[in-house]
């Protein structure tokens, strides 16, 4: 299934080369597994615009945002339920993680990321006329 363009506010595109200039420890380890399909052949994207928010990771061909919840995310439960439940109204995904635990539980965040793979995989088999999206 081809995948739509989220279309974004385009103030949010400085921000979020800021923000890939200023990462979190968490979010450059986690990239080092996500970035350049490393992660089962998906191309995922960092600091990524979507809508009127900027998520950690997003990959369109999963419609799959991962966020990772560290010292920004303090006292924001409602503000970050809000965020995520508008995002999922377009048809996105989430998987959350604490700093904590990308940074002590590494091996258990991407089997974490695998498992949800697969199982995407077998409830929606790739199209081959969109293949290698």
């Amino acid at each position: 299934m081809k995948k739509a363009f989220i279309e974004y506010n385009l103030q949010l595109k400085s921000k979020s080369r800021d923000l890939r200039n200023d990462s979190t420890l968490s979010e450059v380890l986690l990239w080092q597994k996500l970035r350049a399909g490393s992660m089962m052949g998906y191309k995922f994207n960092r600091q990524k615009p979507l809508g009127n928010y900027i998520v950690d990771f997003y990959c369109k061909g999963l419609n799959l945002i991962i966020e990772i919840d560290g010292k920004s995310h303090d006292y924001k439960y409602e503000q970050d339920l809000y965020r995520q439940r508008k995002l999922e109204e377009l048809g996105l995904k989430f998987l959350r993680f604490t700093d904590l635990e990308v940074k002590r539980y590494m091996n258990n965040v991407l089997r974490a990321i695998v498992i949800w793979i697969e199982e995407y995989e077998t409830n929606n088999p790739p199209s081959p006329i969109f293949k290698g999206e």
